[in-house]
């Protein structure tokens, strides 16, 4: 704890009320008369007074500099010896501040420093034990029986101390493991905001990249194709006719790249299905829409968890998306073999390939080795002109 501790951010607020009706029984204490001589108060102002300081003191802990906490720590000392020595019939109620005094010492000091306090919470202890015993006078019958019960008395108060620094310890060694996990779980909540909003904008920016790469080309094809048709309707409507029925063509290219955007932007794909299924699902969508041949082989023989399956499910749909927009293929092989924590994905084509050394920075394949990558797993491509194009993805020992 970096900073003091005060009676709005004390951390144990009930411990600051015990502290509070203990020394207000010790005031009552030294308030009510009592007719024994050796009970007589000597200056019960100067102990009342005392007492109320000392539980005052209890609104303030340093836990800053060592000299304010030693300075701290040594009027509490003060006040007991002022409490003790001066004090009547106060004294049977002694081992009260002693207690109080061990206690704060775990909220202001570390475990050699909560030690050195009750070391000498227990010499002092042991001084004004002594100081009362020399009052008694009791007979030499009576002598074993007293130090029976000195003994005894002694080895109870050191084991309260032994207790309330066991315990003290152990609360606070809670509290400040609660303390690290809700500063861990804030820094993963905002890593989470943070890795949602890049994931967002990466969302966008494929978006962006979709729209102009393929709906702004055809757009422009289809502008294009409709000026012409309008210039030439008059004096050739033949040739008009022709360009019409390009821009028609062009026209329900452009709605089926819309269509495999909207259908690409799902935002939870496997919702309530396995990944087996919705590939299976893709798939046929696929063919249907596009008319490609797959052939597709799927050996999972466990249940994939879905933070590993949704990127597999996105690679694989990236991968059909590029096909169909870039490859000119009749025939797509899709296999996907689970073994021992471990997936191995291959998509490959027929069709026209490309230039490894000139095109691999395309945001699909950008977006393939960033979900491969996340995976901790390996991505690889191979293709070259009129050769096709396989994906290799390799996820090894997930959990």
């Amino acid at each position: 704890m970096d900073r003091s501790i005060q009676f709005k951010n004390h951390p144990f607020r009930f411990l600051l009320y015990l502290e509070w009706v203990l020394l207000v029984v010790a005031i009552f204490t030294a308030i009510m008369p009592f007719s024994a001589h050796r009970y007589s108060q000597q200056f019960p102002e100067l102990t009342i007074c005392s007492l109320i300081i000392f539980g005052l003191m209890g609104l303030y802990l340093p836990t800053g500099h060592k000299i304010t906490k030693i300075f701290y720590t040594a009027i509490e000392i003060f006040l007991i010896l002022i409490i003790v020595f001066f004090s009547g019939r106060t004294a049977r109620l002694f081992p009260f501040p002693y207690l109080i005094f061990v206690t704060r010492s775990c909220f202001i000091f570390q475990l050699p420093g909560r030690l050195i306090s009750a070391i000498i919470s227990f010499i002092l202890f042991l001084l004004t034990f002594r100081r009362r015993l020399e009052r008694m006078v009791v007979s030499p019958i009576e002598q074993e029986r007293l130090w029976f019960f000195i003994l005894s008395f002694v080895l109870v108060f050191g084991l309260i101390l032994v207790f309330i620094l066991l315990l003290m310890n152990a609360v606070l060694s809670e509290r400040q493991s609660r303390e690290k996990l809700a500063v861990a779980n804030e820094k993963l909540r905002q890593y989470a905001l943070q890795i949602e909003n890049q994931a967002t904008l990466e969302e966008r920016n494929r978006i962006a990249r979709e729209i102009h790469d393929s709906l702004g080309h055809s757009l422009t094809a289809l502008n294009l194709q409709l000026e012409t048709a309008l210039k030439l309707w008059q004096s050739n409507p033949e040739k008009a006719k022709t360009f019409l029925v390009t821009a028609k063509e062009l026209g329900s290219s452009a709605l089926q790249d819309v269509r495999q955007s909207v259908s690409t932007m799902r935002s939870h794909p496997l919702q309530e299905k396995s990944l087996e299924k919705a590939i299976l699902e893709l798939i046929e969508n696929f063919q249907r829409s596009t008319s490609i041949t797959p052939i597709c082989h799927i050996q999972l023989p466990y249940s994939v968890p879905v933070e590993i399956a949704t990127p597999i499910y996105r690679i694989i749909q990236e991968s059909l998306t590029n096909i169909y927009k870039y490859a000119k293929a009749t025939e797509v092989k899709l296999e996907l073999i689970g073994i021992d924590k471990s997936l191995q994905l291959k998509i490959q084509d027929n069709g026209v390939g490309f230039d490894l050394t000139q095109n691999t920075t395309g945001f699909g394949l950008k977006s393939m080795r960033d979900r491969t990558s996340a995976l901790g797993g390996h991505f690889h491509i191979q293709s070259a002109p009129s050769r096709g194009c396989t994906i290799t993805v390799t996820v090894m020992n997930y959990e």
